[in-house]
């Protein structure tokens, strides 16, 4: 088809993306302006000038393009007819804009936030949160039959039902769950400080200061750090000029305790009057803990540099999960999602299916909060985390929950697990990983073959590295026998989940 940028198409959307955007198909027969046939689903294959990209949705989904010319329209949804303008043609697919909805799906609700389609985070708050637990259940399984190589049959036998928020939970849910939000902050044409989050693939700053995923101390830590800094002249980091003192607001709260902290990103030592902005966080913000400013001089995309310096209160505060205490700084990593984070922690513990008697061996373990709810039911632990001052809360935390028995490394898990395993003959029952999105490492993948634990439990934030992985490990002695998608960013495309393997004795 000759589909050309900046002209306009009304197509059907009949599947989703794996970022969240609607996809239809054109026929040849079809031109611009023109209504379509019934569009059908598209490809399983990695995107070329031929094949695009692979919606996980359709009825379809898995197989090759059955014919057509592929949309991919960024704020529609499957159900959708919309008119949308090409912004960028290809000779199989292309992405538009879309610029009409002309019939809506009937799975489409109004986004209770009025920047959801400009902001970068929310891709899927105007799809019912029914259609959203099924679009990250499908995502889920259908990177487990593209990637792992799994059949239809088998991911639909071990799967379980995805488990999402429900409004018992509280709070708004599935709104107001984010623990955690760190806020650029940006002058506007006319001069004004601006706060709010990055349009998506840009750094534009859409203006907004109570993100309805986050808690509502959220406007009141911003309207606060703003007006102070407009007051005394302190001007926003630019990133193009390097110059500009204040660059982000990162704000925590502890869900169990109400405890919050400010943690102000400079790019300087020291901001001005400081003791006079902690006067008047601490009089304004309910639960104010800590406040403190870290300083990154650097020209990068990460957030947070090397050096914290505690202007007010403790250094930390602290959250319950499951009954367990964690303490918290500036730069743990501590999941966002409090209420889900159990559930996916109860559902490894329940696929590790610990008596008391096991050593278990907890991977990328983070600040220990997986290990501490294994060790309470686990003869002992031993977790892994390549970073040092993570290892250093993970040990704080055991000791301030009284568990004795889980045990702390620094260092890769491909390089401390050969190590324990082959010179101190360490070993394994069961091993938990819960990776970054990059998945596991292959030579750890190889160890944790090499240990023969009774059984393994993955834990994935992204789905495509966990089919890859495993693809590995069904193919090195393992069999996928249970699993499950966890739903912990409402409103977002991203999905965490759990799959226990089992080893399979000759």
């Amino acid at each position: 088809m000759n589909v050309q940028k900046n002209q306009i198409y009304t197509v059907e959307i009949t599947d989703l993306g794996a970022d969240g955007e609607g996809i239809g198909h054109l026929q040849e027969r079809e031109s611009a302006g023109k209504m379509p046939a019934r569009g059908r689903m598209g490809s399983a294959g990695a995107p070329s000038a031929d094949t695009p990209p692979a919606g996980p949705f359709g009825a379809d989904s898995g197989k090759a393009n059955p014919g057509g010319y592929t949309l991919f329209v960024k704020d529609a949804l499957i159900g959708d007819v919309v008119r949308a303008r090409i912004v960028k043609a290809k000779k199989g697919y292309a992405y538009a804009r879309l610029e009409e909805i002309l019939t809506p799906s009937r799975d489409r609700v109004e986004a209770p936030c009025p920047y959801a389609r400009q902001c970068g985070g929310c891709q899927l708050q105007a799809l019912s949160y029914e259609k959203q637990l099924a679009f990250k259940d499908r995502k889920v399984k259908n990177n487990l039959i593209r990637i792992g190589g799994f059949s239809p049959e088998f991911v639909e036998r071990i799967m379980e039902a995805p488990v999402g928020m429900e409004p018992s939970d509280g709070f708004g849910a599935p709104y107001r769950y984010r623990n955690k939000a760190q806020f650029p902050v940006g002058r506007d044409r006319q001069g004004r400080l601006i706060t709010g989050f990055y349009a998506g693939r840009t750094h534009s700053i859409i203006e907004n200061r109570d993100c309805l995923l986050g808690v509502t101390e959220n406007e009141t830590v911003l309207n606060t750090v703003l007006d102070f800094a407009e007051e005394k002249g302190i001007d926003a980091y630019d990133e193009k000029t390097g110059k500009g003192l204040l660059r982000h607001v990162l704000i925590r709260k502890g869900f169990a305790t109400g405890q919050v902290m400010v943690c102000l990103v400079l790019n300087g030592a020291r901001l001005p009057e400081e003791e006079e902005l902690a006067d008047r966080l601490f009089s304004a913000v309910p639960g104010m803990t800590s406040f403190s400013v870290n300083v990154n001089r650097e020209s990068t995309n990460v957030i947070l540099g090397e050096k914290t310096r505690l202007i007010r209160g403790s250094e930390r505060i602290e959250d319950q999960i499951g009954g367990l205490t964690f303490s918290i700084s500036p730069r743990s990593f501590y999941q966002v999602n409090p209420v889900q984070t159990e559930r996916i922690y109860a559902q490894a513990l329940e696929y590790a299916g610990l008596t008391g008697r096991e050593t278990v061996w907890d991977l990328y373990c983070g600040i220990g909060t997986i290990s501490l709810f294994l060790a309470r039911k686990a003869k002992s632990v031993y977790g892994v985390e390549i970073v040092p001052e993570a290892i250093d809360d993970a040990k704080r935390n055991a000791e301030r929950n009284g568990i004795r028995n889980a045990h702390f490394y620094v260092g890769k898990a491909e390089e401390v697990l050969p190590e324990k395993y082959e010179k101190e003959g360490i070993f394994a029952d069961v091993i938990v990983v819960d990776p970054p999105r990059k998945g596991c490492d292959e030579a750890c993948l190889s160890t944790m073959v090499r240990m023969r634990p009774k059984r393994i439990v993955y834990v994935s934030c992204d789905s495509a590295t966990l089919a890859r992985d495993l693809k590995y490990l069904t193919g090195n002695g393992y069999e996928a026998v249970k699993g499950r998608a966890i739903d912990n960013f409402p409103g977002g495309v991203h999905c965490e989940a759990c799959v226990k393997l089992e080893r399979i004795d000759e």
